[in-house]
């Protein structure tokens, strides 16, 4: 039934089924771009002329909405960059570069980690990684033992793993990094499409966002500081719109959130963001978490009914992305076959080639579920694999 508010599904006969790579986008979040661009499109900030005053009231707007969101004390604690990518190269080239030891999961998305690399950080030379098991489970105790090792170490993990839907215990692990004097940033971009993020109950010091995957606009995500930080906080880029004076001598710069916001913005993009949230709450994440649990579950036993299939984590504690292989069949030849019979998913590492290669695999077929899939689309799935799969055998 939610198919009706996304116009992609009247303009398409795709079953989409790569929801960890992009959202689809409701009505009224194309329609906020559209109307900014044709009815007020203006620079925010800067101009005081009528439209320029309705872009920048509808941009801090957004702002306050992301706040509210995410029970954000305050709206200066919101940043607005490109997405999750930008978010955590900013934290790590203006905040975490000064930490003796970075400590990041097994289950990353290179976009933690090759940012520590580019400081100069391997394995065991200023980063840790922590290990799973064979279910893909976070090891709280070899983490323990890492923190009492490096205390006051920079903490950076996935909430849920793009590549399987893993859920870490993010609380459990900002707990655990706090007591032993360490700061936490929680790559977030699979999280506010399918669960509620309290950032307060939490407890987290940096979360960052990404708008595209939480059925907004694409080039928009946010970064979320603990207040006590954003003093320490230096900024990524500066330019147009951080100043407070400037002279050939010295410069001053605004106060948060502006100083981190260098250059125009993606104003359209970061109102239709706010369009995105506003359609999350009138759907409701109850809603959303029965939908896509059922959903999920029926994914899997469907799923575990194709011969020699090969998953690598059970249901529990995982959501949105189930990854498997087949036995003796090459993923990326599935995902050609299951393309020509309009099947959208992603084969491949999903931008996680270390756990791949501590999997000893190449990669995996990967199916993402959002709140508007059916469990047509499902069996649309079965039953373009099983033909897939009886041409390659």
């Amino acid at each position: 039934m939610f198919k009706n508010d996304f116009p992609y599904f009247s303009n398409s006969d795709i079953v989409y089924l790569d929801n960890a790579a992009t959202t689809q986008k409701p009505k009224e979040v194309i329609t906020s771009q559209v109307e900014y661009y044709e009815k007020y499109c203006a620079n925010t900030h800067r101009s005081s002329f009528g439209d320029a005053n309705k872009a920048t009231l509808n941009y801090e707007n957004a702002r306050k909405t992301l706040q509210k969101f995410i029970n954000a004390p305050t709206k200066e604690q919101i940043i607005f960059t490109k997405g999750v990518t930008e978010s955590i190269n900013f934290i790590a080239s203006s905040y975490a570069k000064k930490f003796d030891k970075v400590i990041i999961s097994s289950l990353e998305h290179h976009s933690n980690i090759v940012p520590w690399h580019m400081q100069g950080r391997t394995l065991g030379e200023g980063l840790e990684v922590v290990s799973c098991n064979d279910n893909l489970d976070f090891d709280f105790v070899e983490y323990e033992d890492i923190l009492k090792q490096n205390p006051n170490s920079f903490v950076s993990i996935t909430h849920i793993s793009n590549a399987f839907g893993k859920i870490h215990d993010i609380k459990a692990i900002i707990k655990l990094a706090h007591k032993y004097k360490s700061v936490v940033m929680i790559d977030g971009a699979q999280s506010l499409a399918h669960m509620n993020i309290d950032v307060q109950d939490l407890d987290v010091d940096f979360f960052a966002i990404s708008a595209h995957k939480t059925f907004g606009p694409t080039g928009v995500g946010a970064i979320y500081v603990k207040e006590s930080l954003l003093k320490e906080l230096e900024p990524y880029q500066t330019g147009g719109a951080t100043i407070h004076e400037v002279d050939f001598l010295s410069s001053t710069m605004l106060d948060s959130p502006y100083k981190f916001e260098a250059g125009t913005q993606n104003i359209a993009g970061v109102i239709g963001f706010a369009k995105a949230l506003e359609y999350l709450e009138k759907v409701g994440y109850e809603a959303i978490m029965k939908q896509e649990h059922e959903l999920y579950e029926y994914l899997t036993d469907q799923l575990s009914k194709l011969p020699n299939i090969i998953f690598y984590n059970d249901t529990e504690d995982s959501i949105g992305s189930k990854s498997f292989n087949f036995k003796n069949i090459i993923h990326d030849d599935i995902g050609i076959l299951l393309d020509k019979m309009k099947i959208a998913l992603r084969v491949g590492h999903h931008c996680a080639q270390p756990i791949m290669k501590q999997l000893n695999i190449k990669g995996t077929i990967r199916v993402s579920i959002a709140f508007y899939n059916t469990k047509e689309d499902i069996d649309k799935l079965i039953t373009a694999l099983k033909k897939a799969l009886d041409m390659l055998r």
